[in-house]
């Protein structure tokens, strides 16, 4: 979620920034001319349509200010412009950092930990390892307190699905000795499967 707020927040702010970067030249543009060849700010302003938005605009919040449904519209958009400015700043101030697994904790030697994409590829190519798997699916969850590795595995038809389940967690024992839990799920794969 925080990752689709911060794309999100880069893009309007990229769009923002062009738009600006638009206007600021289109009024360059019209400030380096002088009135007689019609490139002016007054110019600008008239073929932007300016003084007909203004009417516009106040013929809107005059039906704004004498209620109905306009008003209750009007609301809801403004409402929604909060909503939707509220996500953008929780995407730009969020966290930006990738939460790490921490591994060991040690006073002298310092503290090792892992991002979670490289901890799950580790606990892919053990599961691999053990006879009668077809296919592994892994993915590592950094909690606050303790953190998990969820293995699925397909296994061939004829492998046992309990033995299976236990092979696999003696292979993982080197990542919960160090204190990350394992969760491993066993499936009965496809008939393309080829077993390890």
């Amino acid at each position: 979620m925080m990752i689709l707020l911060q794309l999100l927040a880069r893009l309007v702010a990229f769009l923002l920034l062009l738009a600006l970067a638009l206007a600021g030249l289109a009024v360059a543009v019209f400030s380096i001319q002088d009135t007689h060849t019609g490139l002016s700010i007054e110019g600008l302003a008239h073929d932007a349509r300016l003084p007909q938005l203004r009417d516009t605009v106040g013929d809107f919040l005059a039906s704004v200010e004498r209620g109905g449904p306009v008003a209750v519209v009007a609301a809801l958009c403004g409402l929604g412009a909060i909503v939707l400015g509220l996500l953008l700043v929780l995407g730009v101030v969020g966290s930006r950092r990738e939460r790490l697994i921490v591994l060991d904790d040690g006073a002298q030697a310092g503290r090792t930990a892992a991002k979670r994409r490289p901890l799950a590829q580790v606990a892919t190519a053990l599961s691999e390892q053990v006879r009668g798997v077809t296919s592994v699916r892994a993915r590592a969850h950094a909690g606050r307190r303790r953190s998990t590795v969820g293995v699925r595995i397909d296994r061939a038809a004829t492998a046992d699905a309990q033995q299976i389940g236990a092979d696999v967690r003696q292979a993982l024992s080197s990542l919960t000795d160090v204190g990350v839990r394992a969760r491993v799920e066993t499936r009965r794969g496809g008939p393309r499967s080829r077993v390890a």
